[in-house]
């Protein structure tokens, strides 16, 4: 049973909803409908553990709703599945960017619904309690200093604690899960966070398709070859000048390799 485990449906199709909310719960999952977006901003969002939205509703529809959920700081870390009948490649492009976890296109067959949840709902899970651990964390103890007749040369990639390393300006904390550039906040989704972390810390290192998904994904069935080249994709336009850091060895992968930024 996966007790606690709430799950919000927003969808204006009452069969839709009926079909999905029937089947989570023989899962075990506490499911709730509604019918709008204006419906949904008026519950305690906070108590969920997952959002399955529509994207075609009248007034707010699931793009603009997606964007409150982000922004709110109640529900900025919860994850969000797309289900809808918009199958253009620009919807699961612009899906993904608003920091959804996946797109499931209708009609869809409920057993793929119910093993995508299990999937984000795990993945979720593993960022919590990893968070929780790093937190748990002990600092490192400060340096002895450093004379200063001795000269030290610094490196570009620093391991500033337990839990936050940086490029150059570039930043990842891993505590809040967060990536700044000049100590300025750049917004990425989940799994755009985790990819980074992982090339970061692995800098100078070219790894497959498999590979990344086989470290950043619990059932690597669930994820394409697509999906991680759709995830670089993002990722590199939302660091601006490192982006060029985030290379592709054709016929191997991808990694993170140092270079000289201007």
């Amino acid at each position: 049973m996966n007790i606690g485990t709430k799950i919000l449906i927003v969808d204006d199709e009452q069969e839709i909803c009926e079909i999905l909310k029937y089947n989570l719960m023989l899962e075990g999952y506490d499911t709730e409908i509604v019918y709008s977006a204006e419906e949904a901003l008026k519950l305690d969002l906070s108590s969920y553990s997952l959002f399955i939205l529509d994207i075609m509703m009248d007034n707010i529809d699931g793009f603009e709703l997606a964007r409150k959920l982000k922004t709110n700081p109640d529900t900025v870390y919860t994850p969000i599945i797309f289900c809808s009948a918009l199958s253009g490649e620009d919807e699961h492009i612009m899906g993904l960017n608003l920091g959804a976890d996946d797109y499931i296109t209708k009609p869809f067959r409920t057993r793929e619904v119910i093993a995508r949840v299990k999937s984000v709902l795990r993945r979720s899970r593993v960022t919590k309690e990893l968070s929780k651990r790093l937190q748990q964390t002990p600092s490192t103890p400060k340096p002895a200093a450093i004379p200063t007749e001795t000269k030290v040369e610094t490196p570009q990639l620093v391991q500033q604690s337990t839990s936050s390393y940086s490029y150059n300006e570039l930043r990842i904390d891993e505590n809040t899960k967060q990536c700044y550039i000049n100590d300025e906040v750049v917004n990425l989704t989940k799994t755009e966070y985790e990819m980074l972390s992982f090339f970061m810390t692995h800098r100078n290192n070219i790894y497959s398709r498999k590979e990344i998904i086989e470290k950043i994904w619990d059932n690597a069935n669930d994820v394409s070859n697509r999906t991680i080249d759709t995830n670089i994709t993002r990722l590199r336009k939302k660091l601006g000048k490192y982006g060029s850091c985030i290379t592709t060895r054709l016929g191997y992968g991808y990694g993170f390799q140092e270079q000289n930024i201007g």
